[in-house]
């Protein structure tokens, strides 16, 4: 069979728009070509374009400069912060492009309802970044409960462990830490989960309640005399946790917190400790303005009788774990590990599938990239634009916009303290 190649633009060019391109890059031009970058950053804009050698004039400081010259590859990606996704996102549909849209997908349930409505008028495929589900991981547990093993679905227990270091790159420090300058911290991290949730019940949610708060990060926990910066000269350097300069300068196991500050680029030790006095990533986890919550519970019913709870926080090593219960059997997930056991009723014993083993190594994908997702989603999008698949089972657009709905929903809950029945709150959007 004679692949189609699929030429990509790609719209933001951080961390996320570069591991979608890398994964493009390591299936092969047969399946994928760059051929076009914008970011007003012209260090990690050069990134991507050595990477992929990339015309010179096909290297953009302004996506708006790219989309003056019409439709000249088959589809964009969409990689800039979370509310710099709507402008490009409508100029790309206007224009015909399929997109592969990062998650998520606007910070407010309006503009993204505006996205799908443009995509369904225009008939262009956008396929949304909820990458959990292009897991070797949550694939296995949707064919066991798809071939009846569990029975009916009366319940799943998912738990996000944000973990520690993580929570404060990313959300005390990094470029989600604030929800005014990029979004709440349930829709940003958990808009994935939620999805997951939705995927595995297969129904669309009834009533959702939540609960949380930002309980640790903040001024009031910072031990006595620690200065606005690690960088300044902290009498808790050699016991905090959180030292900027231990995690991004000095402790090889986090290279990848290192990288993810930097976008790509190298920097030595010298030159990364002068990125740490001026950036972000510097500052003290208890003097930044972060205002994201560390901790929060999401309780939902389903239309179908089905309940779930979504428990995120910061306060451990990290991971995902699942628990999905059912009338004929029950599901136990543990991501980190990449093992799943299933308890049949009937027979009142346990199968354990591990992924990682060679029984699964010829059919599911390397178990790197948020558990072999980010190579899922970029293998899936490919069958999906050139129609070998169709949007069954996808987080097309038209799913992924009911699942931040979710996320939005679940944030009133939590901030007006009530339990929002889910077609009323439809109905204050002006939605069907």
């Amino acid at each position: 069979m004679t692949l189609k190649q699929i030429t990509v633009a790609l719209i933001g060019a951080g961390n996320r728009g570069l591991a979608y391109t890398d994964n493009m890059q390591s299936l092969g031009d047969e399946y994928f070509k760059v051929t076009a970058v914008c970011d007003p950053d012209e260090k990690v804009r050069n990134v991507i374009k050595d990477k992929h050698s990339i015309q010179e004039e096909m290297c953009f400081e302004s996506y708006d400069e790219f989309f003056d010259m019409g439709k000249v590859a088959d589809a964009v990606i969409i990689a800039t912060m979370d509310d710099l996704h709507l402008d490009p996102a409508l100029k790309a549909i206007e224009l015909g492009y399929d997109i592969l849209l990062e998650k998520p997908v606007c910070p407010n349930a309006e503009d993204c309802v505006k996205i799908a409505n443009a995509a369904k008028e225009k008939g262009v495929k956008i396929l949304v970044c909820h990458v959990l589900r292009y897991t070797p991981f949550f694939s296995m547990i949707k064919n066991i409960i798809e071939e009846g093993k569990l029975g009916k679905v009366q319940a799943i227990h998912h738990i996000e462990c944000v973990g520690n270091l993580h929570q404060a790159h990313s959300f005390v420090r990094g470029n989600w830490h604030n929800s005014k300058k990029s979004s709440c911290m349930i829709l940003q991290k958990c808009c994935h989960d939620l999805d997951i949730i939705q995927y595995l019940t297969d129904d669309k949610c009834k009533k959702i309640s939540s609960f949380g708060s930002l309980s640790y990060f903040k001024e009031e926990n910072a031990p006595e005399g620690a200065p606005m910066r690690c960088t300044d000269g902290c009498p808790h350097a050699d016991t905090c946790i959180y030292n900027a300069i231990e995690i991004y300068v000095k402790n090889p196991l986090n290279l990848w917190y290192k990288g993810a500050a930097t976008k790509g680029i190298k920097y030595s030790d010298e030159e990364m400790i002068e990125f740490l006095k001026t950036s972000d990533y510097g500052r003290c986890v208890y003097h930044s303005d972060n205002d994201v919550v560390d901790r929060q519970v999401v309780n939902m019913e389903f239309e179908n009788g089905a309940v779930a709870t979504l428990s995120m926080n910061a306060f451990n090593h990290a991971g995902r774990f699942i628990r999905v219960m059912g009338t004929m059997g029950e599901i136990y997930g543990d991501m980190n590990a990449n093992t799943i056991e299933y308890f049949d009723f009937v027979s009142r014993k346990t199968v354990t599938y591990d992924l990682k083993s060679e029984e699964f190594s010829s059919f599911y994908d390397k178990l790197a990239g948020h558990g072999g997702g980010d190579m899922g989603i970029v293998k899936t999008l490919h069958k999906y634009l050139t129609g070998e698949i169709d949007e069954k089972n996808l987080s097309e657009i038209g799913v992924s916009v009911e699942n931040h709905l979710l996320s939005f929903a679940a944030e009133k809950a939590r901030l007006e303290d009530r339990v929002i029945n889910m077609d009323e709150y439809k109905k204050e959007l002006g939605l069907k």
